[in-house]
């Protein structure tokens, strides 16, 4: 049996993989061609399928119990900023998916994403997102697959960064509730039909990017239905 300490530091290394992820997704960017791009989206899927799993890893092995002196958390959230926030920016950029000129705007969504990780209330007591999650690699993909008009992209990226300060709850799957059984299978079946359309296969390829558009959408409408509900506070899941 694996003592409790090394199985720990392992989820902790797990967790830091993430950073990995985001090494590569920030030389695939760089690179800047269709094709390395897409390898960049392939490797925020890899970052996110770390984040959706790290926290169950981290509950099952009781970290904060067992290394109460490092802040999985914190590690967490580092990783999550460059691979939810400035890396899909960056990639926005690096894409020329808004119109000349206009590329300052994603100063933004920038700070804000900043502002909101750092609210003590950016997750709130009964087990929720408050305020717009960063979610801006969904908002990359879609960008760029969607070939939208520049302004329009530009309009969305605008109106999300702003969505940061606007008090509504989206849901956290991982930690219960409505809808939260629902989303995480859903969730699995989305990564699937994001991978399979950054495989590159060309059939029906514009209809999955569309089908796939579901999902958000159905997150989107869940979590405003979360919010006006008058049910009572639940006790979140600490998933670090």
């Amino acid at each position: 049996m694996i003592d409790r300490r090394i199985q720990a530091w392992f989820v902790h290394l797990y967790t830091a993989l993430g950073l990995a992820a985001a090494a590569f997704m920030a030389v695939f960017i760089v690179r800047g061609d269709e094709q390395s791009l897409h390898y960049a989206f392939t490797w925020m899927v890899v970052a996110f399928v770390i984040d959706a799993t790290d926290g169950f890893l981290a509950r099952r092995v009781g970290v904060k119990q067992v290394l109460p002196n490092f802040d999985g958390r914190k590690l967490d959230d580092i990783v999550d900023f460059h691979t939810y926030t400035s890396l899909p920016l960056l990639l926005i950029w690096r894409a020329h998916l808004l119109p000349a000129g206009m590329e300052v705007w994603l100063l933004l969504p920038l700070l804000a994403s900043a502002y909101g990780f750092c609210q003590t209330a950016a997750k709130t007591d009964d087990g929720y997102f408050l305020g717009f999650p960063s979610y801006w690699n969904i908002m990359a993909f879609y960008l760029f697959e969607l070939h939208l008009n520049p302004w329009l992209a530009l309009a969305f990226v605008v109106v999300f960064a702003i969505m940061t300060f606007v008090p509504i709850k989206y849901i956290y799957p991982s930690q219960g509730g409505p809808f939260s059984a629902f989303m995480i299978i859903g969730g699995v079946f989305y990564a699937v039909l994001v991978v399979v359309i950054l495989l590159g296969l060309q059939w029906q390829r514009q209809a999955l990017i569309w089908l796939s558009l579901c999902y958000p959408i159905a997150y989107m409408a869940a979590s405003f239905l979360v919010t006006m509900s008058t049910s009572k506070p639940r006790q979140p899941v600490d998933d670090r």
